[in-house]
This record gives C-alpha cells, structure tokens and sequence, in this order.
C-alpha cells in the first residue's frame, strides 16, 4: 500500500496511475479537499442594496498548456471528457503575448476538478497536515498532530513543495532534504475582488502588462464556464515573483492598497471595488532557474520514499505532471513511462468522464 502526501496535480496524477495500475493507496492533504494550486476559492460578501453574495475566483494557476505531445495528448482527452475548456482569451491591447503562443486549458467547473477527478475512486484523508514519517521494519507511518494514521504503508510519496518536505525527509534522506532545502520556490500575492464593470465595456479578459508589479490582470468571470457577473467584473490579480518575494511579509492591507494602486495605473482608471481580499502563495511557482536538477523526480526503492512535483519536474501543471509519471514508472519498476502507456491513462478518465454524464 501507497501513502500518497499531497493533493495537488503531481500527487493526483501519481496517485491515478497507481491506481489504475492496481496498487492500494491512500491520499492525505492538509486542505479540506484536493487541487492544490489548482485553486479556486469561495467569498462571500455584502452587495451594495446590503445583499448576501457568494463569488467564486480562480486564484491559482491561470490555465494549464501543454509543450509535450504526451501531456497534450492527455489534454485533449480531457477536453473531449468535459473536463477542461479550451480557453482562447482575449489579450489587452497593451498585453505581452502568452508565452511561446501557447494554448490554455481551464479545468471546469473550478480549477480543483481536474484533481478531484483524477482521485476519484482513491480514498484520502483531508486536514491532516501530515508533519512526521516513521519508518519500522512492518512499514512506514504517517502522523500529524501527534496522531498516527493507524495504517503501514509500504511506500510514501511526497508530492508537496520542497520548503515542505524538508523536515519530512530529513530523517530518511539528508542528501534530498539538502537539496530541497536549497529550493527557493517563487512566492505570489494574488488580489480578488469584485468591483463595478466600466464604461465602456472591457473588451479583453486576460493581460500580462509589460511593466510594473503585475505579472497577470484576468477578468475571472469571462472564463470558460464560470458564472457570468452582470454589471461586475470579477477581478484576479497576480503580483510578480520578484515583486512579492519583496513584499512578501508586509501587512495584507499595505499589499492590498498597493495592487489595487497598480491596477488603477495600469488600466488607467479608477476601479470601483465592492469587495476585495488577497492571497498569499509562498510557494507558488518553482525557481526560474533550476539548480542541478538532473532528475525529474527522486525514488528510494530500498526505503519506498518518493518525492515528485514541479520543483523537479518543470514549471506549470505540466512539469508536475511529467514527474508523477516519472515517480510511477520508478515505482512501478519500468524504464520510462511511454506515451503509449499514458493515453489509456487518460483514455480510461474519458471512459469513466463519459459513464458519468450518461448515468
């Protein structure tokens, strides 16, 4: 049996492919549900007639591309299965263009139902931030919180990022621990809000200004299959890497003023916000420049320790995909994961996707 720690898309994507390889396992996470990054959260607030509104903003990753032919086999597949939408935004005038003219992918109904439908089927324990691994001649355990899961695991798989497996490996594997140690993920403060749609309307739903704090402006309700916004724009803002790591501990509201300053100097107008909150990801991306990472993910077979993510992998959801696979196929004792042994992989979530829809 697999203990599989983390719920995002590298723990979801190992976990999947254990599964239908038929091994037993169990998916713990620290989150009330699975997506990690993938993130889209829930507001509730007070509209101006004194209103009780809920909104919902995808905060996390903006979409997903794919530069592999095996991962953008994958995609399509999940496209024709109704999970993802193939997202064609519409850039600002003013907007740098997406990177290498790639084409996103947004999962739906909310960016956390690519990893819910990838575990399903997979039993998992939510809000158990798992803090400790004991290793014994019967197996590992995993505990949080001084509390044991009462369970041996054959093997454990980390699919957290590096500042969080640090103390996790370190009692197993000082070398990866080191290493991971020395990982500086790339922090983001992430701006949501609800404000008063502009006159004119806004012809663009996504940019990337080329200057200044902000990496990425998104109109969240011009996104495949959201919730439309009549009279609002539902806005998701993300600072740049540098920029947050900067700022990283000033208070939320000192950030807040000033992405909301950035916003307004860069559209050009003043936005009429009606509600706001903010984000902080500590580790939102892994480092631009990777330090001799040779491997794509890290397995122990004499120990069953594995670790997978982006942080080895690549960045985006793709390179923390391609790592699961690599872990898997580690684990599972073969040379590669090849693309043939990947699209049954998704061929068999667009059968289930497809059972699920007829049912």
């Amino acid at each position: 049996m697999v203990a599989v720690i983390g719920a995002g898309i590298a723990g979801a994507a190992c976990a999947r492919t254990l599964f239908l390889a038929g091994h037993s396992l169990h998916v713990f996470d620290k989150s009330r549900g699975p997506g990690g990054r993938l993130a889209t959260r829930r507001v509730e607030w007070v509209d101006q007639a004194g209103q009780a509104c809920t909104t919902r903003f995808d905060h996390g990753g903006i979409g997903i591309t794919a530069h592999s032919e095996v991962f953008q086999a994958f995609l399509d597949l999940a496209v024709s299965a109704d999970w993802l939408a193939d997202w064609k935004p519409t850039l600002a005038a003013d907007s740098l263009p997406l990177e290498d003219g790639s084409r996103l992918y947004v999962p739906t109904p909310d960016m956390p139902s690519l990893c819910r439908r990838l575990l399903d089927e997979v039993s998992a324990t939510w809000s158990f931030a798992v803090d400790g691994l004991h290793k014994s001649p019967r197996g590992w355990q995993v505990e949080a919180a001084g509390e044991r899961y009462p369970v041996q695991f054959d093997a454990v798989v980390l699919a957290l990022p590096p500042a969080q497996a640090v103390p996790l490996l370190s009692p197993h594997r000082r070398d990866w621990a080191g290493y991971a140690a020395a990982t500086a993920m790339q922090p983001c403060w992430t701006l949501m809000g609800i404000a008063a749609a502009p006159e004119p309307a806004l012809a663009w739903e996504l940019a990337r200004p080329p200057t200044g704090p902000l990496a990425w402006v998104m109109r969240n309700e011009a996104r495949p299959g959201r919730e439309p916004a009549h009279s609002q724009t539902h806005w998701v803002v993300h600072a740049r890497a540098d920029w947050s790591r900067l700022h990283l501990e000033q208070p939320a509201a000192w950030v807040q003023q000033q992405m909301q300053t950035a916003l307004d100097d860069w559209l050009g107008r003043t936005v009429s916000w009606q509600h706001s909150v903010l984000q902080r990801w500590r580790y939102a991306l892994p480092p631009a420049h990777r330090a001799a990472a040779s491997e794509s993910c890290w397995w122990d077979a004499a120990q069953g320790l594995g670790v997978c993510g982006d942080f080895l992998g690549g960045a985006g959801v793709e390179g923390a995909w391609l790592s699961a696979q690599s872990l898997c196929a580690a684990l599972l004792q073969r040379e590669s994961v090849a693309a043939a042994e990947i699209t049954p992989f998704a061929a068999h979530h667009a059968d289930h996707a497809a059972k699920h829809r007829a049912a």
